[in-house]
């Protein structure tokens, strides 16, 4: 059986969990140490159960709190070469090198990592496989290249990035600068952006939609789940949004 959970999931912090059998794997940590134990144990996950730590990119809110973690558990991290040089002064307690265009079997799960426009290092994200159903996970992404809808393709679940409402964000208080950041091709997806990638995906096998990183100044729920909905055609109950305070508990893929 194939499952997920996020801890929480916006610009304070992110955490995906990614299971299969005996292998459980976290996916960032930008919680403090005591956060994400809190967090991990109230999925019944405790943080000595972690197979591997897998980082997307450096930016604090994914990884800020990747090493203590690490360390205090003897996690082994998984990051790019990029991404590990942008955190050249944080240790692991073991430290294994990503080849984004290169799959790779951690126990029970082969990771797929792909590249992604975003304003880090060396940023990726990832489709999950235990054989039999791919769970797909795209946040902290400016733009959906050819490449991104190419390995979304044909997913039994996907956490999808719907970052802010692109009106909302124009008319906020957000400094100019800091604005063309989020809305530029390396910045994050829009609710626009997220449903027109998800028209653009076979969705048949589709059993899990979650709305993720959604932000808390420059979107509503209610924005991101129409979004959704809209791109697959459907409102069913599969479509959910995970939120920064409670994240989302566990999803089984069957």
């Amino acid at each position: 059986m194939l499952r997920f959970a996020s801890l929480g999931s916006g610009s304070k912090g992110n955490a995906t969990l990614i299971e299969s059998g005996a292998t459980r794997i976290l996916v960032d940590c930008g919680f403090s140490l005591a956060e994400t134990e809190m967090r991990l144990h109230r999925l019944g996950c405790p943080p000595q159960s972690l197979t591997a730590i897998l980082v997307t990119h450096e930016h604090g809110d994914h990884a800020s709190g990747v090493g203590r973690l690490s360390r205090r558990y003897n996690i082994p991290v998984w990051l790019t070469v990029g991404t590990y040089h942008a955190m050249r002064d944080i240790r692991f307690a073991q430290t294994h090198y990503i080849n984004v265009h290169q799959s790779l079997p951690i126990h029970d799960l082969l990771v797929s990592p792909f590249p992604v426009p975003h304003d880090a290092r060396e940023p990726c994200q990832f489709v999950f496989s235990d054989g039999n159903h791919r769970v797909g996970l795209l946040t902290d992404v400016g733009s959906h290249t050819p490449l991104i809808t190419q390995m979304l393709q044909n997913l039994d679940a996907l956490l999808l990035e719907c970052n802010y409402d692109a009106q909302m964000l124009a008319d906020g208080v957000y400094p100019p600068s800091l604005k063309s950041r989020v809305a530029g091709r390396y910045g994050h997806l829009d609710n626009r952006q997220s449903s027109d990638l998800l028209k653009q995906l076979d969705v048949s096998r589709l059993q899990h939609l979650v709305g993720m990183h959604l932000s808390e100044n420059n979107n509503l729920p209610s924005h991101a789940y129409q979004a959704l909905c809209l791109g697959v055609d459907s409102s069913e109950k599969w479509i959910q949004l995970a939120n920064q305070q409670d994240g989302i508990d566990w999803r089984e893929v069957r």
